[in-house]
């Protein structure tokens, strides 16, 4: 049986699976500083016969991938966003500076769905981006996350170390304020770009796809239909390498 090692190299996490083409055998992720955990967690996996890595982190953490992964004989392919890919047109003007993350996602959101969607993803920096019915990438956004935000505040103002808070409708303290402050910046710019699509469409819009580990400080306030999918630049890989290969 052939193997498929799929990694999402985000700007805080790196999440990877080990997939048969069927299913995940495994499913984890590390933080940047315990990078150097994954030699011991790759130590007993079966040897992929592929490896396929999203990565948009510095060249510090790609250097150690590299390392880590030349432990196998297979050449990893680090992906890019592409024109056209597995049924989704890119529509970037300039299509390769497109985060291959957005990309991926956007591909995964592509299978699941078949028609018009919004693709959200909450991590270090939220991104909301829109397909349209035939496929197309219609364009999208890019805000900082829920705890890059508060970073801000932190560091910008005199809020320092700020205590958590959270969500009010009427916040009376200053910990509320931020925590609901942030939420709400975060879900205008999820419900603003679910109007725009909305308005363009000449048919309901179906479920919204959203992952990342950001998203569940957001997911109780959202109030229109969504799934939630963790894994979904790396379900995205799979259907690339797969799209690429043929073979694994």
């Amino acid at each position: 049986m052939s193997y498929l090692l799929a990694i999402d190299s985000g700007n805080s996490f790196i999440k990877w699976g080990l997939h048969d083409g069927q299913n995940w055998l495994v499913l984890d992720k590390v933080a940047h500083d315990k990078i150097d955990s994954l030699a011991q967690a790759w130590q007993n996996l079966q040897a992929p016969s592929a490896v396929i890595v999203s990565h948009v982190a510095g060249i510090r953490i790609k250097n150690k991938l590299s390392v880590l992964l030349s432990n196998w004989a297979t050449v990893p392919q680090w992906i890019t966003a592409i024109s056209y890919q597995c049924g989704v047109n890119n529509g970037y003007s300039l299509p390769a500076q497109l985060g291959c993350d957005r990309w991926a996602a956007l591909i995964a959101a592509w299978h699941l769905t078949q028609h018009a969607c919004l693709v959200i993803n909450v991590g270090t920096a939220m991104t909301v981006d829109t397909l349209s019915d035939s496929g197309d990438f219609l364009g999208g956004t890019i805000t900082p996350g829920f705890d890059l935000m508060v970073k801000i505040l932190e560091d910008k103002t005199t809020m320092h170390n700020l205590d958590v808070g959270e969500f009010k409708d009427f916040p009376v303290c200053t910990a509320d304020s931020v925590h609901s402050g942030i939420v709400q910046a975060l879900l205008g710019a999820i419900e603003r770009a679910r109007n725009k699509l909305c308005s363009t469409l000449d048919h309901p819009l179906g479920s919204c796809i959203i992952s990342g580990g950001g998203a569940s400080v957001l997911l109780p306030h959202i109030n229109f239909p969504f799934k939630f999918i963790d894994s979904l630049v790396l379900e995205g890989l799979v259907i690339i390498a797969y799209d690429s290969s043929k073979c694994y």
